[in-house]
């Protein structure tokens, strides 16, 4: 049964209407030349001669078309010319009325010569008027068309949202970001009451550029504003302004600018900014032109000579250190909004807004999702929410249960679990004692997050996991990353230690571990022999032309310089290498219990795991025994299982 309303059905093309009136034409021609179904077609001298015989019973004549019905009844056909009348042909032939008398032969006169020289009229022209319509359509269309017509290239693509295609997202549906949704509660109360803010002599700020990582909100609050402003609000992409042909990009800013300015106040939002708004002479010989002209003619609309407008221009992007500075300065881009991830509140609530409309059991607390989520933004609390939902009804269930969470936050953190992976006992007992040589380290070290989850469950690329219980650091030191440092070597320091050899299941480790040593001797001055200096200009520079001058590697520091930042980093990465093997020679025999319970239960909790470090018959120095705090009881037993981010093997 179809669904669909009659003003949803999709409209017939324009090829499919001009199909069929060419093949109504060709088949009226072909019909009216009896070509179709009529009699059989003889010559006029033989048509004659067969009514001389007597063969003929009845004449019928109906325009230049001459039907000749034989005794036998059967029936033939033959065509007289135009410029004589019927009459004339037989006279012509030497058939007279009496001719006809005395061969019993009846006439049948249909006179239509006027309608069919109108309808040979009709025929002759309608293609032509044909031909005149699909010309003229066609011409409009490519003038008044969309950028997809030849004369539409210099249109702006945007998207008018007004109040028939509205979005229905509002600031009660953003969370996690109220000092950026604060920001844009103004910006719509500029529009809204302007003269609250003239008194003063507040001036409405001319652009609104929201920063911030992949994922935050960026696009969602844009929809927000979208959705409450109640003014026309226009949207388009970045990339949608450049095209292959130079100019158009410009053309379109000013097609876009002129809408708005048409339908002030109004709120232009332009989605992906860096995309047209990179810096300019930054490429090595030169920018792109188009790029530029289109960068040019943005800045003059936005602060101009005709200034006086009442637009409000809103942009997003995750790459604002590529920005031209034109672009960023006040008068253009007077407010920069940082949408940054979200804290252990914002998660939280985050969830609680995702989580509208879905039957959610009660034994999930929130509270204690938002605490495991740790440096998860907006788009992935909301997938692990849908994940949730997917595996409850992939599991036949009416509600969401704690399981699920579980389940769909391995799934988001390390990917599907993958069971038809048959691991020999060998490679079993290898991925325990590695897991269990970074779950034994970071639990006899100070500074790292206590462990809330070991198993040897494959998923991913991973064949294991350890998985912390993180906390929201905004400030790190340098111990806390030597001691990351040796908890990633951990898994190595096992291997050696009880097998005597090395596999490759810790080259994802070597790698964390370097990357966060050298972050430590190049970027942060957490090296005594080199300094306070930073060395590099970081890999995320897209200019080329810029690092030319240092062989494009973002390198500005001397020979000498690298290799001393090499011997740091390798002493670094040795010195917490010796520290993992040397809790793990003292704790030989927690190691090995662990192992063996790993390979038993493949999966243990914080309180398990905890339960084993603090059994005393075991030898070997303990940290001092701090007791959980009630927020972290209450975590445990909730959630059985389950973690954040952690560290792959």
């Amino acid at each position: 049964m179809d669904d669909k309303p009659n003003g949803s059905r999709p409209s017939i093309p324009t090829w499919v209407w001009i199909l069929a009136i060419f093949a109504i034409i060709l088949g009226l021609q072909l019909w009216l030349s009896g070509r179709f179904s009529g009699p059989e077609q003889i010559s006029l001298p033989e048509a004659m001669d067969m009514i001389k015989s007597g063969e003929v019973e009845t004449i019928n004549v109906t325009g230049s078309s001459m039907r000749l019905t034989l005794e036998d009844e059967s029936e033939v056909g033959t065509t007289i010319d135009n410029r004589s009348s019927p009459e004339e042909v037989l006279t012509y032939f030497g058939i007279t009325e009496e001719v006809l008398a005395e061969n019993n032969v009846e006439w049948i006169n249909n006179d239509q010569s006027a309608w069919n020289s109108l309808f040979s009229i009709v025929l002759a022209i309608g293609p032509v008027l044909l031909l005149i319509w699909i010309f003229t359509r066609g011409f409009r269309q490519m003038q008044g068309g969309g950028g997809n017509s030849i004369f539409g290239f210099g249109r702006s693509k945007a998207k008018n949202l007004n109040d028939t295609n509205r979005p229905t997202v509002t600031f009660d549906d953003v969370a996690g970001v109220e000092e950026a949704k604060q920001d844009l509660v103004e910006v719509v109360q500029f529009l809204r009451e302007p003269e609250k803010f003239v008194q003063v002599g507040a001036r409405i700020p001319k652009g609104v550029l929201m920063v911030g990582p992949p994922g935050t909100g960026k696009t969602l609050l844009a929809r927000a504003v979208a959705g409450e402003a109640g003014v026309p609000f226009f949207h388009i992409s970045g990339s949608e302004f450049v095209e292959m042909f130079v100019g158009v990009g410009a053309s379109r800013v000013r097609d876009l600018f002129e809408k708005a300015k048409q339908s002030a106040p109004s709120i232009v939002f332009v989605d992906e900014i860096d995309a047209v708004g990179r810096q300019r002479g930054a490429g090595l010989g030169g920018g792109n032109d188009e790029r530029e002209q289109t960068l040019n003619q943005i800045l003059v609309e936005m602060d101009g000579f005709d200034n006086e407008t009442n637009i409000i221009v809103m942009a997003a992007t995750n790459r604002a250190d590529v920005l031209d500075p034109a672009l960023l300065r006040p008068g253009r881009f007077d407010r920069k909004v940082f949408v940054d991830l979200p804290d252990v509140t914002g998660r939280e609530k985050i969830l609680r807004v995702h989580a509208r409309g879905k039957p959610i059991a009660g034994d999930v607390s929130f509270t204690d999702m938002a605490r495991l989520t740790a440096g998860f933004s907006g788009a992935d609390l909301e997938n692990l929410i849908n994940e949730a939902a997917i595996f409850a009804a992939r599991r036949d269930k009416r509600t969401i249960n704690i399981l699920e969470f579980q389940d769909a936050f391995d799934r988001v953190v390390m990917g599907p679990e993958r069971k038809s992976r048959v691991m020999s006992e060998e490679d079993k007992e290898t991925v325990a004692y590695h897991e269990a040589g970074h779950a034994i380290v970071s639990f006899f070290l100070t500074n790292t997050d206590p462990v809330q989850k070991i198993t040897i469950v494959p998923r991913g690329q991973a064949g294991g996991y350890v998985m912390p219980l993180p906390e929201d650091r905004f400030v790190v030191s340098r111990e806390y990353f030597l001691d990351r440092i040796a908890m990633a070597l951990g898994g190595r320091a096992s291997e050696e230690i009880f097998f005597g050899r090395i596999t490759t299941g810790a080259s994802n480790d070597l790698q964390q571990a370097t990357q966060i040593a050298r972050a430590m001797v190049m970027e942060y001055g957490m090296s005594d022999a080199l300094g306070l200096p930073t060395y590099g200009r970081g890999s995320g520079n897209p200019f080329l032309g810029r690092e030319y001058g240092y062989l494009g590697d973002g390198r500005n520091y001397s020979e000498e310089a690298a290799r001393a930042i090499d011997d740091e980093v390798r002493q670094i990465l040795e010195t917490s290498y010796e520290t993992a093997l040397a809790i793990i020679r003292e704790n030989h025999d927690r190691m090995v219990n662990l192992a063996n319970s790993l390979m038993e239960m493949e999966t243990l909790d914080r309180t398990e795991f905890e339960k084993l470090m603090n059994d005393p018959s075991f030898n070997g120095q303990l940290p001092s025994e701090i007791p959980l705090s009630e927020e972290e009881t209450s975590l445990n037993e909730s959630l059985v299982e389950k973690p954040a981010l952690g560290k792959a093997t």
